[in-house]
């Protein structure tokens, strides 16, 4: 797999992670540690893409 597949797939993941916490959020019995680790998996794929990001250029 090139890095601009695995950038662009992890990016379809941290758009996929972002939807699911603005459900999360949105129902009455939200589980707030729950969302932090959605949260924390979110800002881990973030960096991952941006460090791959770093090495393409």
């Amino acid at each position: 797999m090139t890095i601009e597949a695995r950038i662009r797939e992890l990016g379809n993941r941290h758009r996929s992670l972002d939807e699911t916490i603005q459900k999360e959020l949105t129902r009455p019995s939200t589980d707030p540690l729950q969302v932090r680790a959605l949260k924390q998996k979110k800002l881990r794929l973030k960096e991952e893409i941006t460090s791959l990001e770093a090495r393409a250029n």
